[in-house]
């Protein structure tokens, strides 16, 4: 990408992206992981969000949780969103509403603490390790381009075209019409309840004035039978067609069946011609681009109170705000807005006047001089600053072993059987080995020194659940007077110090350690107890005496996020360890580090796991390198690491995928059938 970006903008060299915007949840997950991978600012925009959409689902009732999130994902979709804010530096919303009421509701994001910690940057003062995204408003452009104003500033019509001139969809409009030069009430939206559609044709067929004033025009999308619509759909539509029946609205009101997206800008100039309006009355509208397409074609509006309407109406003054519910409210506005012809002129006027501050020129000047306010972090990843002296740079293939459901022996066996078949395919200084694991390097020395293991028969250590990168290096003179060295990825830890909490952080974990115990009884006995012998500057570490007592990871998670400490918690060595460390650091997000540091190709990568794992082994299966699942009763049984998800495996794995295999055992055989398999040793 950054060669393609070097070309398209005439260098000869490659050139870094200077931010990485993600929109909506999946991609907000992988802007991200890049956003940590490249060390590089991440701005973030939302559109529809999975909580709101969530909590509007369960409110209809139609749908438990359960059965919610079995349709939708939605709790996946969450934690993604939740993900995507700990990494944003701004994100970016359509409107104030989106910002208080929807992301509002959100563990990382809590309006008022926003405005306490902005308020202690702006004085300098230490905000203990917590960290929030900065909300911006900025709404969404709309393209003007094929604008055709039909009246000058004073209403008059500018060179009136002949009838037969007029486009094909307003003769299948005004055939529904007795009286077609009546002003035209427009409302397009989708036969969904949430519309509220039908409260819209009770307030017309209930109102003789504005039955006598005004004609009806509903776009409710395509359809070619309401028999084949879906259910809900059809039973708005249906409902639509008995009213129009019970209130004899024949003549009044057009429905049709077909119009194509090209059509959409001629049905709001037809409105804007007979001097009409447009109308959405939706119980709760999100943005409304229909409010924008409408002013931008001269046709007042009347909208909504609920949600971005009366943000919109704020900026363009173009038209009424009413209550969603009330529909003697909604025709006393229609009524209002077409019989005062001076008001109706002045809505026009000022929505003409205004639009186009939702150009997309006004768009892009306000986003970009929020963007240039991120600033890039050092070190950029292209730098090479930092010389170490490492064999991974000149390897075509990379094994990595991150088997955490075995004993220390088993692990060992792995290791010595995995470096054994590659040595016997004469494929040592083609291929290297790179250990993945929450151990400390210290304990990894202590693991592979007493087993007759060499810690330089590895090419890198991912240790600390990815928070250390280690290199093993020779001193002194081999074979006789030698000591082995490890040097530590300084470049990798500047790229994970990102919103690191540190001793805030660290404190706020100690307290909350007390408060989680065991009872039996009377008696209370705390469980989770601070371990600095396994911690490092990047990995708080706590010894976990009773596994079973262990509170669900998601809640520590949503605790953190709650207080805008911003990290990465996991369990691990069977749930008897609690490791903390800074959002971008994960042995995954590590591995893609030395990938990109020393330009190995990730397809080239296997992946070594057992059958379960520490609390991050969902994120050593998924990707482009190939993952070998090592099965057999020496993987340790799971434990309630997994037992407590916030969703299934299967939501965030494709475990159909062909990058990812199975093999029983793991004997040299073992190994050497499932490298063939995955095309990692020469045939």
């Amino acid at each position: 990408m950054s060669k393609a970006i070097g070309e398209e903008i005439g260098f000869r060299h490659p050139v870094w992206p200077a931010v990485i915007h993600g929109h909506y949840a999946s991609a907000g997950i992988a802007a991200a992981l890049l956003s940590g991978a490249l060390n590089l600012p991440m701005a973030f925009t939302g559109h529809f969000l999975g909580k709101d959409k969530l909590e509007g689902l369960l409110k209809q009732g139609r749908q438990t949780r359960e059965q919610i999130n079995m349709t939708y994902k939605i709790m996946c979709r969450i934690e993604a969103e939740e993900l995507s804010l700990d990494a944003s530096e701004i994100v970016i919303a359509s409107t104030r509403q989106e910002i208080e009421e929807q992301w509002n509701l959100y563990d990382g994001f809590e309006v008022i603490l926003a405005r306490k910690l902005r308020a202690r940057v702006k004085r300098g003062a230490n905000c203990y390790g917590r960290f929030m995204p900065r909300m911006v408003i900025i709404p969404p452009g709309v393209e003007f381009g094929h604008i055709i104003h039909d009246f000058d500033m004073d209403g008059e019509e500018e060179n009136p075209s002949p009838a037969s001139e007029d486009p094909p969809i307003w003769s299948q409009i005004m055939r529904f019409f007795t009286n077609p030069r009546k002003p035209m009430i427009l409302a397009v939206a989708r036969p969904y309840p949430e519309k509220n559609i039908t409260t819209l044709v009770k307030a017309f067929g209930e109102c003789r004035p504005l039955r006598e004033l005004a004609n009806l025009t509903l776009i409710m999308g395509n359809r070619e039978a309401i028999s084949k619509m879906h259910n809900m759909s059809a039973a708005v539509l249906t409902s639509v067609l008995t009213l129009i029946d019970e209130y004899d609205l024949y003549g009044q009101v057009a429905y049709p069946k077909h119009h194509k997206h090209s059509e959409v800008p001629d049905i709001y100039r037809l409105a804007a011609r007979t001097k009409g309006a447009f109308v959405n009355v939706a119980y709760f509208e999100q943005f409304g681009v229909t409010l924008i397409e409408a002013a931008m074609n001269g046709l007042p509006i009347i909208a909504t109170k609920n949600g971005a309407p009366v943000e919109i109406n704020q900026v363009l003054n173009n038209g009424l705000l009413v209550d969603p519910h009330d529909q003697n409210a909604i025709a006393d506005a229609l009524y209002k807005l077409l019989s005062d012809k001076q008001l109706w002129s002045r809505c026009r006027e000022n929505g003409l006047k205004n639009i186009h501050q939702f150009s997309w020129p006004e768009h892009c000047k306000n986003y970009l001089s929020r963007i240039l306010t991120l600033g890039p972090r050092s070190p950029a990843i292209g730098d090479r600053e930092e010389q170490i002296n490492t064999p991974i740079s000149r390897r075509k293939r990379i094994i990595v072993v991150s088997v955490d459901s075995v004993s220390k022996e088993d692990l060992v066996r792995i290791i010595r059987n995995a470096i054994e078949v590659i040595r016997t395919q004469n494929m040592s200084d083609s291929t290297g080995f790179v250990l993945s694991t929450s151990l400390t390097i210290s304990e990894i020395h202590s693991l592979l020194v007493p087993a007759g293991m060499l810690p330089t028969d590895f090419d890198a250590f991912i240790c600390n659940s990815g928070s250390n990168i280690y290199y093993p290096s020779y001193s002194g003179e081999i074979p006789n007077n030698y000591k082995i060295m490890f040097a530590l990825d300084q470049n990798h830890q500047s790229h994970i110090e990102y919103r690191w909490g540190g001793e805030g952080l660290r404190k706020y974990l100690v307290k909350w350690a007390t408060s989680v115990v065991e009872r039996k009884g009377r008696t209370e006995r705390q469980i989770i107890f601070e371990d600095p012998e396994h911690s490092s500057t990047y990995c708080l570490a706590f010894r976990v005496v009773n596994p079973n007592h262990l509170p669900p990871l998601k809640e520590l998670r949503k605790l953190m996020r709650i207080q805008s400490l911003r990290c990465n918690a996991l369990y691990n060595h069977s749930a008897t360890r609690l490791s903390v460390v800074p959002i971008h650091a994960s042995r995954s997000q590590a591995l893609r580090y030395l990938c990109i540091r020393w330009g190995i190709e990730v397809p080239s990568v296997a992946v070594l796991v057992g059958e379960s794992g520490d609390s991050d082994y969902e994120e050593l299966l998924g990707g482009l390198h190939r993952t070998i699942i090592l099965k057999g009763e020496f993987n340790i049984p799971s434990n309630r690491i997994h037992t407590v998800r916030r969703y299934p495996l299967q939501d965030v794995v494709a475990l159909d995928s062909s990058n990812i295999i199975s093999v029983e055992g793991y004997s040299t055989d073992d190994l050497k059938s499932a490298l063939q398999q995955m095309g990692m040793l020469m045939q």
